[in-house]
């Protein structure tokens, strides 16, 4: 079959007696053009055409639900839980369900015990950074004169997004900043560059936090959290559990260098020199664009630097203790209840942090809620059940109930696995849930509080 063009200009005419009759192929259907013969008397000849279609009107398929929604009650609800919650594949297992329009809590099951939270830990960080901050706050890259002939300095400011493809290909963060374009400022603000200095003095601390495993870097979950790296440290750039590089700032430093023929030998860590002229700055994604993209890959080390935005608005340190301590002040003097509490980073990665159930789903319960508005772009941040994130492979198969209707954030070490969200009820009553469970590893767990979610999506409970 030829091109669309070529059979736009293809013409099939029939005559029929003295009269030309062109047809008109077209995706809507046949429009029949009658053109007079000019040696007949044009007033005979008639032109029709087909009517114009009926206009289509949109019909909404998405409502808000009722405000009149009838709420479970405790009694209903602990009963079409009983069986899911007896299987033995949660290990220890606690929670809380509440109901989102009152507070009302419904159920819960040892909800002040402090347990293994794993990347349920990024709902604390996106409600601290939400309370702290922006959401149009950026974070800059730059680039500076350094303090001998022909040297230039990296300056990371927080920003793990910066990417290195090349021009007209994305990255993996949609919208971040690209490599080239401090190339091009670079460039045209006619600098010499024979070496490259990188700065990372924008953080302070260890690079790996209490409870990672080194092992971590090479499978894919974390890089040295350090100010400046190129997609998130990625080794394969466009791959969400590639490897990462044990020197994610130097690879970038490296990269820049690249573009200037400069040896990667002349690459070094350093600081830049005060006062020094600027040459090149490039800024990230707005706040809400990362935090989405923080939530629905569970990227830790996104989170990581989030959680260092919050400590420099804050004014703590920005290290592994000033983000954890920045997030528990910002939640705090939010009204939260942080008893039971032990951070050790932002992502949830470390083994040794704990979170209660009650202040997960009090987290929650805040976003879904009047109170505090500027949470409510959370929910729109977790991912949906058998559709996006780390939540499309869940409720794909078998028991689809809660596909499409939950929406969590997931967790999941090595020997814990949590779930963290709302769903809406048969009833149309949105309910809001936390579920922890420990002890046991995730391939067993997992499914256990899948059932738990999806009973809560199809109990009315009353």
């Amino acid at each position: 079959m030829g091109s669309l063009a070529a059979q736009r200009r293809k013409r099939v005419r029939v005559l029929l007696g003295a009269v030309g009759v062109l047809v008109l192929a077209t995706a809507a259907g046949v429009v029949a053009l009658v053109r007079p013969d000019l040696s007949f008397d044009a007033g005979a000849a008639t032109r029709t055409t087909t009517p114009a279609p009926a206009p289509v009107l949109a019909t909404p398929q998405v409502a808000p639900v009722p405000a009149d929604a009838p709420m479970p009650t405790p009694a209903a609800l602990a009963a079409a839980l009983g069986p899911a919650l007896a299987n033995p594949a949660l290990g220890t297992l606690t929670g809380m369900v509440s109901d989102a329009a009152t507070g009302t809590v419904l159920w819960s099951q040892g909800p002040d015990t402090p347990m293994v939270p794993a990347s349920t830990t990024k709902v604390l960080t996106a409600t601290a950074a939400l309370l702290a901050l922006a959401p149009e706050h950026r974070v800059a890259t730059r680039v500076v004169q350094g303090d001998v002939p022909g040297q230039i300095v990296l300056v990371g400011g927080g920003d793990p997004t910066l990417t290195a493809q090349p021009p007209g290909q994305p990255g993996f963060y949609p919208g971040a900043p690209r490599l080239d374009d401090l190339v091009e400022q670079v460039k045209r603000a006619g600098a010499t560059v024979t070496s490259v200095v990188v700065d990372n003095s924008a953080y302070a601390g260890p690079a790996l936090a209490q409870g990672w495993d080194p092992a971590d870097i090479a499978g894919g979950n974390i890089a040295p959290i350090e100010p400046v790296m190129l997609d998130g440290g990625r080794i394969k750039p466009l791959e969400d559990e590639s490897p990462r590089s044990a020197t994610p700032s130097l690879d970038a430093g490296r990269l820049l260098g690249a573009a200037f023929g400069v040896d990667p030998a002349h690459v070094t860590l350093g600081t830049a020199p005060s006062g020094g002229a600027p040459l090149a700055s490039v800024e990230s994604a707005p706040l809400r664009d990362r935090l989405g993209q923080m939530m629905g890959h569970s990227d830790n080390v996104l989170a990581e630097a989030i959680g260092r935005e919050v400590a420099a608005k804050v004014g703590t340190e920005a290290s592994f203790a000033g983000a954890v301590t920045a997030i528990g002040q910002t939640l705090g003097a939010g009204g939260f209840d942080l008893r039971g509490l032990t951070l050790h980073d932002a992502s949830g990665l470390s083994v040794d942090g704990r979170i209660p159930a009650r202040l997960l789903d009090q987290a929650l319960s805040a976003a879904t809620g009047d109170a505090k508005p500027q949470l409510r772009p959370i929910l729109d941040y977790l991912p949906i059940a058998g559709a996006t994130g780390t939540l499309s492979d869940r409720y794909a198969t078998g028991d689809r109930n809660a596909a499409g209707w939950v929406r969590a954030k997931t967790g999941t070490l090595s020997a814990a696995s949590a779930l963290a969200g709302y769903v809406t009820d048969v009833d149309n009553r949105v309910l809001t849930f936390a579920l922890m469970s420990n002890d046991r590893p995730p391939d067993v767990s997992r499914p256990a509080l899948d059932a738990i979610a999806s009973t809560l999506r199809s109990c009315g409970c009353r």
